[in-house]
């Protein structure tokens, strides 16, 4: 065969095969407006991986379910408002477990890469934002307030960044990051959430981080509520842990809130540890936060509600001032390895402590 004629098979060949194989192109992604009046749910069922809702400005009393991956819902902030359906019941599973948005996907397929931004949440029965299974959830300049339980909450979830969101006035936690709300089970290493730059005003506790692993709290304004911070584990394995709380500005949490099942009455609490191990709490200023409940004071060592130690937290570097019953605090009488270093401080239980 002569070298022209091997080139020209070559080619023949490169041709045969192009057409057979080529991949089509990738679809472009699409911008879908909601109006108000308009459904954002129905925008959302017509959307695909990729594509941006974008809702204007106005009242839209609904829900929102997402269930597919690579969906951003953005609203124009403050103007942009989600209040419950008067037909909640009716109105599909979200709005009838009584959450503004939620994002669901399986313990086998989780919904990844889904962003909520720039929009308000108010009044749910129950939460603001909830989301179970998903990876790389993203809720940013998100309003959650006045909402039954908590303002934006998430289970079974990683590598979420919950960053630059208002939540006030939740009747539980503002923000609410746990392993799972319906059993028993070890910490869920979240490979990496943040908790970032958020405001947390007026709730019953600013942020609840329980039974989870590998979260970092940071560069957060908590002010107003019954407890700044709660860091939460158990007996269960994996132990919760791994954590960094840092740069945060945790002041004033003097609301009152009465006991409950789980929990005796809470006032005047900065950030709480119980249950926790390897977990380092540094850098953060503490102030004002002033009561007489069992858990007040600046940063606390408290005993879990079913005996687990806290073990090898490490607390240090950090301004807490002006707090009640101390500054620091370490009544996790069982625990061990914990370790209080470079704090500026003026009391603490037991004394030496800064």
């Amino acid at each position: 065969m002569t070298k022209r004629q091997t080139t020209m098979l070559g080619c023949a060949a490169l041709l045969v095969v192009s057409a057979l194989g080529a991949a089509a192109p990738a679809r472009a992604a699409v911008t879908h407006q909601v109006q108000p009046g308009e459904s954002i749910q129905a925008a959302v069922d017509a959307a695909q991986p990729g594509d941006t809702i974008e809702i204007a400005a106005g009242t839209f009393t609904e829900s929102v379910r997402i269930t597919k991956d690579g969906l951003t819902l953005r609203g124009e902030g403050s103007r942009t408002v989600l209040k419950p359906s008067p037909s909640a019941a009716k109105a599909g599973s979200c709005a009838a477990a009584g959450n503004g948005i939620c994002v669901l996907g399986t313990s086998k397929q989780p919904v990844e890469g889904v962003g909520i931004e720039s929009l308000t949440l108010s009044g749910f029965a129950k939460n603001g934002v909830w989301a179970a299974w998903t990876d790389r959830l993203t809720v940013r300049r998100v309003t959650a307030e006045n909402n039954g339980t908590w303002g934006i909450a998430q289970e079974r979830s990683t590598r979420s960044v919950l960053r630059g969101n208002l939540v006030r006035g939740n009747g539980d936690a503002g923000i609410f990051v746990a392993n799972t709300v319906s059993e028993e089970a070890g910490a869920t290493d979240t490979m990496g959430t943040i908790v970032s730059g958020n405001r947390m005003v007026d709730n019953r506790i600013g942020a609840t981080i329980r039974r989870v692993r590998n979260l970092t709290l940071q560069a957060n304004g908590i002010t107003g509520n019954c407890a700044g911070a709660f860091l939460v584990g158990d007996e269960t394995t994996p132990r919760a842990g791994k954590l960094t709380v840092r740069f945060n500005h945790v002041h004033e949490n003097n609301k009152h809130c009465d006991k409950t099942a789980r929990l005796p009455e809470i006032q005047g609490t900065g950030i709480v540890l119980t249950g926790t191990e390897d977990t380092l709490v540094e850098w953060n200023v503490i102030r004002g936060n002033v009561g007489t409940a069992p858990m007040s004071g600046g940063i606390v060592l408290f005993k879990s509600i079913v005996g687990a130690a806290g073990t090898d937290n490490v607390v240090r570097n950090n301004v807490v001032l002006g707090n009640a019953g101390a500054d620091l605090a370490n009544r996790d009488t069982k625990g061990t390895g914990n370790v209080f270093a470079g704090n500026m401080c003026q009391s603490s239980e037991p004394a030496g402590l800064c």
